[in-house]
């Protein structure tokens, strides 16, 4: 049977009044209700979603429920909160692989960035503060407008090419889901951090999700007989693409409806792999110290960084960008078992993503100082200070060069500090070592 315009327009706006209820806590029925949930938050609010993965049977799973709620009453309008029972929907649990209860995740911009099991109220309010810091850092956008006219004032040798070329290459590395294809969050303030570094300051940026007060009338319905809050709701910025029911026509609003059931039966969730980019995993600080600090991003910090973050010590890796020895290094890597035909940046880029896939964070500055007098110790740098309970400190080897002419112009060529690295290439060959001590032998 047909539905009428009119229907269909009160359809719609039945669909409109029920989303702009939003309870305090909210019990996911349906894959399809979670999955409309994660894109609705990470495209038109930018709220993180805290999901409890729990079950009626389970003590702690009770023990925890009236804290969670608390909590997400203490942060209403900056976080949606969702409790997912485990078995009602064993999709979802599978899915995202809960192996025990209580199991809490954390996501943001569609993606999972956080998850501990447990019932920790210390925990979860950490985790809590951690991914909403996040998510209040990256809500940033920046216009490609504004771009421009940064470089028309800064410099002028700049096309309109390579300016489009550069606001291209921000939007290609934002991960999160970005249908209007703009330069935003992390990689927006790494772009602007840049500049600023290099021309003095940077452009100007805007908030990506502005906030403002849901309309007098709609309630959170946190159970039976809750009281009317004021909630805020986030707005994406840009021209909405829902039709103006007061002036559709018949063919718009059919079109709207078949697209909002089209959404409905097709949404799938995103594939759950972290992404290793800098400023998608960067740390951001929180008022809580952090566990483990590793200094140092080579190898051996990195592995630190792993056997942490599998034991869910959510570790910051401090080291600059380029990474230790063996990320400077543009041959490839071949005395390591295992690896043939790799450079040195790829196997360091591999064990990036392995750390954070487990729950690493990274922080690309130089150290400068350790405080060990007090408790948290401090971790200063060229730009922050991390409190943290434990310090690993990975820093690794560098090679005594003799800092003579034509060394740093043969490297590679000829001159090597590392037999074990090198030394088959010359096999045969009359060589030079310069030392007289037990690497020098050994060589």
């Amino acid at each position: 049977m047909p539905y009428s315009p009119i229907r269909i327009a009160l359809l719609l706006l039945a669909t409109l009044a029920i989303a702009s209820a939003r309870p305090i806590v909210r019990h996911i029925r349906s894959t399809h209700e979670f999955d409309r949930l994660m894109k609705k938050h990470a495209t038109q609010t930018g709220l993180p979603v805290i999901v409890d993965f729990y079950s009626d049977g389970c003590g702690p799973c009770r023990m925890i429920a009236p804290i969670f709620k608390k909590l997400a009453k203490e942060m209403e309008g900056k976080a949606v909160f969702v409790k997912v029972d485990t078995n009602a929907l064993h999709e979802l649990s599978s899915r995202y692989h809960v192996r025990s209860l209580p199991t809490f995740k954390f996501f943001l911009g569609g993606k999972k960035v956080q998850e501990f099991s447990g019932a920790g109220e210390g925990q979860l309010r950490q985790f809590t503060q951690n991914v909403v810091s996040q998510a209040e850092f990256e809500n940033v956008l920046l216009t490609s407008e504004e771009l421009a006219k940064y470089y028309g004032e800064k410099d002028a040798s700049k096309s309109e090419e390579d300016v489009a070329k550069i606001y291209k290459r921000c939007v290609d590395q934002v991960k999160s889901d970005n249908p209007d294809k703009l330069c935003v969050g992390g990689v927006a303030r790494n772009l602007v951090k840049s500049l600023k570094k290099k021309y003095g300051d940077g452009p100007s940026t805007e908030k990506r999700f502005e906030a403002e007060e849901v309309a007098e009338g709609s309630a959170s319905d946190g159970g039976a007989g809750g009281d009317k809050q004021q909630q805020q709701k986030q707005k994406p910025r840009g021209k909405s693409e829902s039709p103006n029911l007061h002036l559709a026509t018949k063919e718009q609003l059919l079109a709207e409806i078949e697209k909002r059931l089209d959404a409905e039966e097709d949404a799938k969730v995103e594939d759950e792999e972290d992404d290793d980019a800098e400023f998608e995993h960067s740390w951001i600080q929180s008022e809580f110290p952090e566990r483990v600090t590793i200094i140092g991003g080579g190898p051996a910090g990195l592995s630190a960084a792993i056997y942490a973050a599998r034991a869910g010590l959510r570790p910051v890796v401090v080291a600059p960008p380029m990474g230790g020895q063996l990320q400077g290094k543009g041959v490839d890597v071949e005395n390591y078992p295992g690896l043939f035909n790799v450079t040195g940046p790829a196997v360091v880029s591999l064990m990036r993503a392995q750390a954070v896939e487990f729950g690493a964070t990274f922080e690309a500055e130089t150290v400068v100082e350790i405080d060990t007098k007090q408790r948290p110790m401090r971790v200063r740098t060229n730009s922050s200070t991390i409190e943290t309970h434990a310090v690993i400190v990975a820093t690794g080897a560098e090679s005594n060069w003799l800092n003579v002419k034509g060394e740093y112009e043969l490297r590679g060529g000829g001159v090597s500090s590392c037999a074990t690295c090198d030394g088959h290439m010359y096999r045969g060959k009359h060589v030079l070592v310069v030392g007289g001590g037990d690497t020098a032998m050994e060589d």
